[in-house]
């Protein structure tokens, strides 16, 4: 999949900021929230997903907008908090919170903690009962008996660490029902992510808005939220469509239509991470040498799965490549076959494989577009000590660095030399 979009001055950021770089366009960020607002039915509140880019500058951007947030560990929580989204807009889900995460969810009033089990129910029962404190509100995400289709990686109907088996969640009204320092509000469920098929989505949020009445029914508790997970995708790769955003409006009018009728005063939430980053970011590395081996072009650059790992392909098992561009010559005609691979030692540095791309010289800056979401934070940034990349938002006709690149220094502060003799 190659695009040859207008963009930003790459050349003029690159000196700039030097490389490689992250540049992420502002415009593109509101863009995608406004195609998912309109996409969604009134009331359905968008909660985003900081795991996807965890940048305090693109959240801070992304809740001016309207979005919550939607956190899965303490650093994220400040994050969301700094960056100006509400409390009451915030959720904390994931596994393994430590008590210290509990706590800082209760100290700042958040909207609702996700909990991923009984016992983690019951551990923030114990921490709120010893304080005192009103009940606080708790979400129960379960892992669903049935699976989703389309996504492109499973999270729930099947074994895994995420949330609480339907079954269980199920035989636990007594055994909630004895809590005094907590107060289920509702249920969350999240089955995959990389969903591209508006109908497969709207699906999914039909048969978990049922489950999540249903288990209310055997609880015992009244319906207040219900987090119907999200995993819209974006494509990448070649032959992939981005998602229809009208056909699902009117798919979801009709499923989250019908549940309004039975719980008109019910909060939804739906999360977006991937579909609300992906489109705005672009990873530009520069080339610093073009070799041949056996036949096949290398382009070596300043970069690579050390601070882009998604483009590597991992979880598949066919490297495909993001879509590429040669931002020096983005309208001359693809002449070569090149590989991009960054500087480590290791053949898995691969970040562009065999693409047809104008002639390529060293100097020359590639760009791998739809790089907005799980970039550097999701990656082996410290191998090889090469650290951080820098990140630079482009809005209103001008741009900002939003992180600053890591130093040699940097990367030593941290460490403590022992000499043992």
């Amino acid at each position: 999949m190659h695009t040859t979009e207008p963009g930003p001055d790459y050349a003029e950021l690159a000196e700039r900021f030097t490389t490689p770089l992250f540049v992420y366009e502002a415009d593109e960020f509101e863009r995608s929230y406004t195609q998912l607002r309109q996409a969604l039915p009134h009331g359905v509140d968008i909660m985003y997903s900081l795991k996807a880019n965890p940048n305090i500058s693109v959240c801070a951007l992304l809740g001016s907008l309207g979005a919550g947030a939607e956190v899965s560990s303490h650093a994220e929580l400040v994050t969301a908090l700094r960056a100006g989204v509400a409390p009451r807009d915030i959720i904390f889900l994931g596994p393994g919170k430590s008590d210290a995460e509990l706590r800082a969810c209760v100290d700042a009033g958040i909207a609702a903690l996700v909990c991923e089990s009984l016992e983690e129910v019951e551990r923030l029962d114990a921490l709120v009962a010893r304080r005192g404190s009103e009940p606080f509100p708790v979400m129960l995400r379960v892992n669903p008996s049935f699976t989703a289709k389309g996504q492109g990686l499973a999270m729930g109907g099947k074994p895994r660490q995420f949330g609480i088996d339907e079954r269980t969640v199920r035989d636990a009204k007594r055994r909630l029902a004895d809590l005094t320092g907590v107060r289920v509000t509702g249920i969350h469920a999240y089955m995959g992510t990389r969903f591209l098929d508006h109908a497969s989505v709207a699906a999914n949020t039909g048969r978990i808005l049922a489950l999540a009445e249903s288990l209310a029914a055997d609880l015992g508790i009244g319906l207040e939220t219900v987090d119907f997970g999200g995993g819209l995708g974006v494509a990448y790769f070649a032959g992939e469509s981005d998602p229809d955003m009208d056909l699902l409006r009117r798919d979801m009018d009709g499923v989250i239509a019908d549940f309004r009728e039975r719980n008109p005063h019910c909060r939804l939430m739906m999360e977006s991470g991937r579909f609300l980053t992906a489109r705005a970011g672009t990873y530009v590395v520069r080339v610093r040498e073009v070799k041949e081996s056996m036949g096949e072009l290398f382009a070596v650059a300043d970069g690579g799965t050390n601070h882009h790992m998604a483009a590597v392909g991992i979880g598949s098992f066919v490297k495909r490549d993001f879509p590429v561009r040669h931002l020096g010559a983005p309208d001359a005609p693809p002449t070569h076959r090149y590989s991009v691979t960054g500087p480590l030692c290791t053949p898995n540095d691969l970040i562009v494989k065999k693409a047809l791309l104008p002639e390529v010289r060293p100097g020359d800056l590639i760009g791998i577009g739809r790089s907005g979401a799980y970039g550097p934070t999701a990656s082996p940034v410290l191998f090889l000590s090469h650290g951080y990349p820098a990140e630079v938002l482009v809005h209103g006709g001008g741009a900002d660095l939003v992180r600053v690149p890591d130093t040699t220094e940097d990367l030593l502060g941290r460490q403590r030399l022992v000499r043992t003799r």
